[in-house]
């Protein structure tokens, strides 16, 4: 049978993981620099912990793990039964309790209302880990994928929001990634559902508004008529997409649309806030009300990221949430927080060419084996420079220079060191810089001073 692996998950070899951690470590320090803690958590959750949180779409993105022990209750009929369920898109306990994680969002919230009594808050925290969808593989889009989740609960202050802002503007401009960063506010949404007099339609019209980009203003307004709005109310909807102009601009003209809605103003005012916060700061913001973010626990300022010069879809996207522990039984924490899609960060990277040259070194230092006196002396000289944190190894058998030659050159190895039986009685090491062609001799008492790396 030919080896392979499940559709819409890759391997990586050693140049991709580089450039990957790269990616996270960036990241990583803009977070701490920030104030943010590190947590895990695990792979798996218990089915009900996801259930019912991403919306009708995402709860059916899910991805499922069969219990233990099915193929023992597999010969009973309630597991046939039960499997039958599955299949007809049902839940049961009898075949399936457990699902992997869909996102970093919901399991961060059940680990603060296990441990809300630990936790100082404001509680900032960091996370990066891999998240699993049953979603259908396209560029961009994966099965198995790495989020990097930033959040801070137990404030209702808008500041956080505002640093979120400048921290997504500093993480891209470290990378050399020109961003747009889009920003709207789920209140705003809630207002026009209220305006349209169908508040109860909110997530129907959020779910279709999201699909914009992707499908089109007539089939957005096909898909909201066939969940049940009328002409009217998409025409109040089309309208409001339809805006248009500078930020500012945008809101005045949101305003003439929602009329007095006092949940729509208390959006508005968000906004604003937001972008005088940051008119003098780093950040690009641009006020976006096609942006939805189909996600029902989001309740006030939503973000998304967007790469300028590259056709993908968002490398980022967050908002923040008034209740979100309350879906645990622990009411009243709110917080706000934002992701980075690293697997599209890469591709993003890869095509504008971005990283940076020295990333795909791993080895610094070959020695060659040029025989056994020769190779015990340089293991030697190796474990010294090894103990300077000096990345090096030993060819693994005495063989022609060529052949060695060769496998630094495959694994972009800069320096190789030399010692021969003329070496070994003058007890020196000769060293090549194999990028610029350079050689000079160091004695081998010198070697672990290693001046000779940046000479």
């Amino acid at each position: 049978m030919k080896p392979s692996i499940p559709q819409g998950t890759r391997d990586f070899g050693p140049e991709i993981v580089r450039k990957r951690n790269y990616i996270f470590n960036t990241i990583r320090e803009v977070f701490e620099l920030y104030g943010f803690q590190p947590l895990e958590t695990p792979a798996m959750e218990n089915l009900d912990t996801l259930m019912g949180k991403y919306g009708e779409e995402g709860d059916r993105l899910i991805f499922k793990i069969l219990n233990n022990g099915l193929d023992n209750i597999a010969k009973h009929q309630k597991a046939r039964e039960d499997f039958e369920k599955i299949l007809a898109g049902k839940n049961t306990d009898g075949i399936t309790e457990r699902a992997l994680r869909y996102d970093l969002t919901i399991p961060f919230a059940r680990y603060v209302a296990m441990n809300q009594g630990q936790l100082t808050f404001p509680y900032k925290r960091y996370q990066i880990q891999p998240v699993w969808r049953a979603d259908r593989p396209q560029k961009g889009r994966y099965r198995e994928f790495y989020q990097c989740d930033a959040d801070v609960v137990g404030s209702n202050s808008l500041l956080s929001d505002v640093e979120f802002a400048q921290l997504y503007a500093e993480v891209f401009k470290r990378l050399g990634i020109g961003v747009e960063i889009k920003i709207n506010n789920r209140k705003v949404l809630n207002a026009l559902a209220e305006t349209c007099g169908s508040i109860d339609k909110l997530t129907d019209i959020t779910v279709a508004i999201d699909k914009l980009d992707k499908i089109g203003m007539e089939k957005v307004k096909n898909e909201l008529l066939h969940k049940g709005l009328n002409e009217e109310q998409i025409l109040v909807i089309e309208k409001y997409l339809s805006i248009d102009g500078t930020n500012m601009g945008k809101l005045s003209e949101l305003r003439k649309l929602i009329g007095n809605n006092e949940t729509g103003e208390k959006g508005i005012e968000e906004l604003e806030f937001i972008l005088d916060q940051l008119k003098n700061q780093d950040a690009e913001l641009k006020v976006d009300f096609t942006l939805a973010r189909g996600l029902n626990y989001y309740t006030g300022i939503i973000f998304e990221v967007k790469a300028k010069d590259v056709s993908i879809g968002s490398i980022g996207g967050g908002g923040r949430y008034d209740d979100l522990t309350g879906l645990f039984g622990v009411p009243n924490i709110p917080g706000v927080g934002i992701s980075f899609g690293v697997d599209r960060i890469y591709d993003v990277m890869e095509e504008l060419k971005l990283f940076p040259g020295d990333i795909y070194v791993g080895t610094k230092v070959l020695f060659f084996n040029l025989g056994e006196e020769e190779g015990k002396t340089a293991f030697g000289l190796m474990q010294q420079l090894r103990s300077k944190n000096i990345a090096c190894e030993l060819y693994h058998e005495n063989a022609k220079f060529d052949k060695q030659f060769k496998y630094a050159d495959k694994k972009n190895i800069p320096f190789i060191a030399i010692i021969g039986s003329k070496e070994l009685i003058d007890r020196t090491c000769t060293i090549k810089n194999l990028k610029t062609g350079e050689q000079q001799t160091v004695s081998q008492e010198e070697l672990g001073n290693a001046h000779w790396l940046h000479s």
